[in-house]
């Protein structure tokens, strides 16, 4: 007989229309920190996360109605990579008053992508996996990806977030007349 956690294996990302995606989340009960089925859970995200080319995915992107997700912010120029993490039951505040737009897609809605204000700069409170307390301030990409991810934890998804129609795009022609054309937005 084998110890230890099981090897992660992708999880379903359920799709808008689903319900439990315009649900609001429970938090994280207290008993879960620190536990297998946390780790298992935070394990199977983050190969879901990965293996679907994401920088986020809320618990409610696959069916689990818990106020958690997991998220990885690829390095630039100006910032470090910052590793695969897992926030659970997040306060987000926005950190003054700077919005800005930026292109956004969403696992649960695949192939399109449209233009969502966020605020630029965040600080967020929560617990890791273990149920220790993180704070941490966020700008830029790193924001905008947990203001998405929060989002999913209140039954809200990027199109709900932006201020018009006419940025939504799928995503084949968004990297061929919008990516690969220079402009911005």
């Amino acid at each position: 007989m084998t110890t230890g956690t099981a090897v992660p294996s992708p999880l379903e990302v359920i799709r808008l229309g689903h319900p439990v995606l315009r649900q609001v989340a429970e938090p994280v009960p207290e008993e879960f920190f620190g536990t297998g089925r946390l780790n298992d859970l935070y394990r199977n995200m983050v190969q879901t996360m990965i293996s679907e080319d994401g920088v986020g995915l809320a618990a409610p992107q696959v069916a689990e109605g818990l106020r958690l997700f997991v998220y990885w912010v690829p390095g630039d120029d100006d910032h470090p990579d910052i590793a695969p993490k897992l926030l659970a039951n997040p306060e987000i505040k926005p950190v003054g008053d700077l919005v800005e737009d930026g292109w956004e897609g969403c696992l649960s809605i695949p192939g399109l992508r449209g233009i969502v204000p966020r605020y630029s700069r965040i600080k967020v409170r929560a617990r890791d996996i273990e149920g220790n307390a993180v704070s941490l301030t966020a700008d830029g990409f790193h924001a905008r990806v947990l203001q998405h991810e929060f989002d999913h934890l209140d039954g809200i998804v990027f199109l709900d977030r932006m201020e018009s129609p006419a940025s939504l795009a799928y995503e084949q022609e968004w990297e061929r007349y919008i990516l690969n054309s220079g402009t911005d937005l």
